[in-house]
């Protein structure tokens, strides 16, 4: 009986391992030049005077306040106009916890004032997801005049409830901000390297501390689920919808945490005026004009990017105030009346001119610029190699 030969059935062949993500080439030199950035931030108190430190600190201001919006319009792709309105929530909102009752004409809780600055971006973002259901029926240009209309709210507000604002005669003093019986202010003397810390240079720190977390977690937010979420309802509401995102959640959750930003900002405004004072009319600190000046930041920089933010508010907040310590220095633009030349009228026309060169020429903002680099820089390093 012959045998049968029997044959071992074939093996799969094995898979290709998996491969290993790999950093890009050029992580190693972004890397560096964020922290060559820290350090050269954490340094330049010990050599730059007071009001070169507040014209930083006021960049710092619109760079927390553009992160936000540029969260909210280029990550969800809400337009809003309502960004002073917010600054001015969050201003008085922690003016309001941290003061105290004076003489029964000033409302005040007298609370710790980190409590008060958690407790006024908490606010902000309620009275973002108050304004939530407008933003979920309304988009584009109509969610913009929409949210414009708390600008005036926001305006009223501020004439109307003295007991909170103080009014715009005579405004109302914040309580310095202090953490853990530090004061951030001229009280105590502290030197650091034969430099003594007043003032401008603790504001410094602070500014510092708030842009960096407010920075990383927006960062964060964009690489997470939510941002994911953001940006589907961003470009198809629809889609989004069917792959199961909530859009109604998706577009409350983006003006809320917008909002916070916004208040967040503007508590970081009024410890930089030493003072809480509406407007007087639609143009001011929490007018229309600063509306309008956090959407050319967000342009500028590039809808939806955060490190462009940051770009945009140094542009927009950082040229009026170099413009104006140069021209102390150098005596430019020092002419009165009707058609002078001001500094804050030259800005006006540079990030205006700027924001006319984006949409023409780089609709992706300076970030596109940046990025684009940033790829070319790569593929000549992956060439070499």
């Amino acid at each position: 009986m012959s045998e049968i030969a029997t044959e071992s059935p074939p093996t799969a062949p094995e898979s290709p391992p998996s491969p290993v993500r790999r950093r890009g080439p050029m992580w190693w030199v972004r890397g560096a030049l964020w922290l060559a950035l820290l350090v050269l931030l954490l340094v330049l108190p010990l050599y730059l005077e007071a009001q070169w430190l507040r014209a930083g600190q006021y960049m710092m201001v619109g760079a927390v306040g553009a992160i936000g919006l540029t969260l909210l319009t280029g990550q969800a792709g809400q337009l809003s106009l309502a960004h002073a309105f917010f600054l001015l929530a969050g201003g008085t909102s922690y003016t309001v916890l941290s003061g105290s009752t004076e003489g029964g004409t000033l409302v005040g809780f007298g609370l710790d004032p980190l409590l008060s600055l958690v407790g006024a971006v908490v606010i902000t973002a309620l009275l973002g997801l108050a304004f939530a259901p407008v933003a979920g029926r309304l988009r584009g240009i109509y969610l913009g005049v929409a949210s414009l209309a708390l600008v005036f709210l926001g305006l009223y507000f501020g004439q109307a409830a003295e007991t909170l604002t103080g009014g715009t005669s005579t405004g109302r003093s914040p309580t310095p901000f202090s953490l853990f019986g530090f004061e951030f202010s001229n009280e105590g003397d502290l030197e650091i390297l034969n430099v003594p810390f007043r003032q401008a240079e603790r504001l410094w720190y602070l500014f510092l501390a708030l842009t960096a977390i407010a920075f990383l977690l927006a960062r964060g937010a964009v690489r997470s689920r939510v941002g994911r979420s953001w940006r589907a309802v961003r470009d198809n509401e629809p889609a989004a919808a069917v792959m199961g995102v909530s859009v109604p959640r998706a577009k409350a959750g983006a003006f809320a945490v917008s909002s916070a930003y916004a208040g967040l900002a503007g508590v970081m405004t009024v410890l930089w005026f030493d003072i809480l004072k509406p407007d007087e009319s639609e143009f001011g600190t929490y007018g229309i004009n600063v509306s309008i000046a956090f959407l050319a930041m967000v342009i500028i920089g590039g809808l939806g990017s955060v490190p462009g933010a940051l770009v945009g508010a140094l542009v927009v907040n950082g040229l009026p105030q170099v413009l104006a310590l140069y021209s102390t220095d150098l005596g430019w633009f020092t002419g009165t009346g009707e058609g002078t030349f001001t500094p804050v009228l030259i800005s006006s026309f540079v990030y205006g001119a700027a924001i006319i060169l984006v949409v023409l020429f780089e609709p992706g903002g300076l970030a596109a610029i940046g990025r684009r680099i940033a790829g070319r820089l790569s593929f000549t390093q992956r060439g070499k190699e």
